[in-house]
């Protein structure tokens, strides 16, 4: 179904090193289509002006814009109120925010739960909380490239405060089965943070449902700009919680001796907005939705099935992760034995093949399996077969190129 879109995306009609370009690094940043790049320049070339503020016409279209945004990401992640959608920079923003409020409620000897599996935005923010207040950082490991469910239960306890886990490993591939965790994490007591980042432009996503309590995602994984994310909170919780940003747009009434904060959304929104990226984040749900989420998470589906025996078949090369296809999102993580994936990634880039090499900003994560770093090819909408089938051949010329056949 999802054949022949590539036309919207213009990026991808490119030559790269005498090869036509196959772009594999969307765990990364993925291509913004036409409609999202429209929506930019539109914005900007008739309705530039800042929002909120201004009674004249310019303001009010650019306010009516952005507000139509945000009303678009409550319907695709299902929120009740757009009180509930705070506009961000992207993922690593919202969970610094998140751990911000954190810090605003814990207190020595309380315990933070999050996984080995976590980018380090994920992981980074919570060190900081915890040192600043005397909490106590613990982590859950793994099991056959899954979360050790076992080991999670015996980590979240009546100390535990909040828990905060990816939906989906940028590393691993795993779909973590967040629903599960968060009814762990709230019969302890605990608030439920889940980052979205890797989720969010893939799958289906519930947050009633789900009965998660905070969940960021990024809108340059998903087509849309880049320096635009989004926070979902809980309205009871984000009432409860403190701003950590101040000045213009957040405020109520300000006196000489303090200050007084406006309703949400808008009480954690402080400062001019990314307006034109929240208008173009709104442009990638409309494209995502023309197309269907859940046709979009089958087709990812379809090619990892149809890739991954082809990479087993090739001999030295290890694939890290979940070993059932069901339990992965639409990325591979790989070592070819003998090979640095910056070698592997740079050879294949000569085929012009684009992945990721390194560690993915998971070093806890590769400590712990052993290695350093991995390439990784991650999938989207516009991938096709013949993408895989350019991959494989890319990996046996490279290794061929590297007298290991």
């Amino acid at each position: 179904m999802l054949e022949g879109i590539k036309k919207d995306f213009p990026v991808l009609n490119q030559i790269v090193n005498d090869e036509p370009l196959v772009y594999l690094d969307n765990a990364a940043t993925t291509q913004k289509p036409l409609k999202v790049l429209a929506a930019i320049k539109d914005y900007y070339e008739n309705d530039n002006a800042n929002v909120h503020r201004g009674v004249h016409t310019l303001a009010e279209r650019a306010t009516e814009k952005y507000e139509a945004a945000r009303e678009k990401v409550r319907q695709f992640i299902n929120a009740k109120s757009t009180k509930e959608v705070l506009f961000t920079r992207g993922t690593t923003t919202s969970i610094n925010w998140v751990a911000q409020f954190a810090g605003q409620i814990l207190k020595t000897g309380d315990e933070i739960v999050i996984s080995i599996m976590e980018h380090h935005s994920n992981i980074v923010p919570w060190q900081e909380v915890a040192k600043k207040t005397g909490a106590i950082l613990m982590f859950v490991y793994l099991k056959d490239g899954q979360l050790d469910m076992d080991d999670l239960r015996k980590k979240i306890t009546n100390q535990t405060k909040f828990v905060s886990i990816a939906h989906v490993s940028n590393v691993l591939g795993t779909i973590n089965p967040v629903e599960e965790i968060t009814k762990i994490a709230h019969e302890h007591g605990a608030y439920m943070v889940v980052d979205g980042a890797q989720s969010t432009p893939h799958m289906a996503i519930d947050l009633q449902k789900m009965d998660v309590d905070f969940f960021a995602f990024s809108g340059h994984k998903m087509m849309g700009p880049t320096g635009i994310g989004v926070l979902y909170g809980k309205e009871e919780l984000l009432n409860q919680f403190e701003p950590v940003e101040f000045g213009g747009e957040m405020i109520d009434f300000v006196y000489e001796s303090h200050s007084t904060w406006t309703e949400l959304p808008w009480k954690f929104e402080a400062g001019t907005p990314n307006i034109a990226g929240a208008i173009a984040l709104g442009a990638a749900i409309d494209y995502i939705q023309e197309l269907g989420i859940d046709q979009i998470h089958q087709h990812e589906i379809e090619l990892i099935d149809y890739l991954m025996p082809k990479l087993q078949e090739i001999e030295g090369l290890k694939i890290y992760g979940p070993k059932d296809n069901v339990k992965r999102g639409g990325l591979i993580a790989f070592n070819i034995e003998g090979l640095h994936p910056h070698d592997v990634a740079t050879a294949l880039d000569m085929e012009g093949v684009a992945v990721r090499a390194g560690h993915h900003c998971a070093q806890p994560l590769l400590n712990y399996l052993e290695t350093p770093a991995t390439a990784r090819a991650s999938f989207y909408l516009y991938n096709t077969k013949a993408d895989c089938d350019k991959l494989v051949e890319a990996l046996k010329k490279t290794k061929e190129f590297f007298n290991l056949d």
